[in-house]
């Protein structure tokens, strides 16, 4: 017999003698002292490993929250996401499509050779973009808010070509390349612009179709009002007034922001909007 054998034999020996002790009614000190049986025990307490806790399994625990995981990633791979850059290169695309076709090259060819240098010299199309999306959001069609759309950018594209102008910035480079009065002359350049307005409220006018007269109205109110003397126009004077003042503060150079860039972004919304059956509530 193993010595490991032969230890736990003696300890069940010695537990049971110790129970029939304290079972017994004649039990006395004299005949049968548990105390000193343990003391025969030949293996030390110390030395008996301790006792194994059960712990309870987490597994079902942890297969639920796997489970739960695997939902939410499931529900997260089938939500749509929108792609915004995606969504503004395919806009501006359409955007600069239509201007080609709505500005060809034709006579008299000065006149737009200018204009189209500054239309189709860069630019994001941001405005026309968020005419679209506005109309969109409402639920409108591309089609209808696309006319404004690209007046909206006329509209910028005539700004940039009059802020370069030497009696305004006097800027030699407008994204990369010389100024629209550096190629074809301040009197062509003044010129261009005029006819990028002129052009703009005739395609609106003309262009859009499948809305009523009076949103197509209302529309070009608004385009007329943010580029006056309450918007673009105003924006630029505070810019022309403030250039070497000392008095120039944070209040004028919001104005400027406000009035020179925001006023034609904020067109470009409600514009948008109104095409696309929104109301003011």
């Amino acid at each position: 017999m193993s010595s490991a054998n032969m230890t736990m034999s003696t300890w069940v020996q010695t537990c049971s003698m110790v129970n029939q002790a304290g079972r017994s009614r004649s039990f006395s000190s004299s005949t049968v002292n548990p105390f000193q049986l343990l003391k025969n025990f030949p293996v030390a307490f110390s030395s008996l490993p301790p006792p194994k806790r059960c712990r309870p399994s987490l597994s079902p625990f942890s297969a639920v929250l796997t489970s739960q995981e695997t939902v939410s990633e499931a529900l997260k791979e089938q939500k749509p996401q929108f792609d915004f850059k995606a969504y503004m290169i395919q806009k501006a695309e359409s955007v600069s499509q239509a201007l080609d076709d709505a500005v060809p090259l034709r006579e008299p060819l000065t006149i737009h050779e200018a204009m189209r240098y500054t239309l189709f010299g860069g630019g994001k199309r941001i405005r026309p973009v968020l005419c679209i999306s506005a109309c969109e959001l409402v639920g409108g069609d591309v089609s209808v808010a696309m006319p404004a759309a690209l007046a909206v950018e006329l509209v910028h594209n005539m700004s940039l070509i009059y802020d370069d102008l030497p009696c305004m910035d006097n800027d030699s480079l407008r994204r990369g390349m010389p100024t629209n009065h550096k190629v074809f002359g301040e009197d062509i350049a003044v010129l261009a612009g005029h006819a990028f307005v002129a052009f703009a409220f005739e395609h609106i006018a003309v262009a859009t179709h499948d809305v009523p007269p009076s949103r197509v109205v209302s529309a070009i109110g608004e385009l007329a009002k943010l580029i006056g003397s309450d918007g673009l126009a105003a924006g630029q004077v505070g810019d022309k007034v403030s250039e070497g003042s000392d008095n120039a503060g944070l209040e004028m150079l919001e104005f400027i922001h406000v009035h020179k860039t925001g006023a034609l972004l904020e067109a470009s919304l409600v514009i948008g909007a109104i095409l696309g059956g929104g109301t003011d509530e």
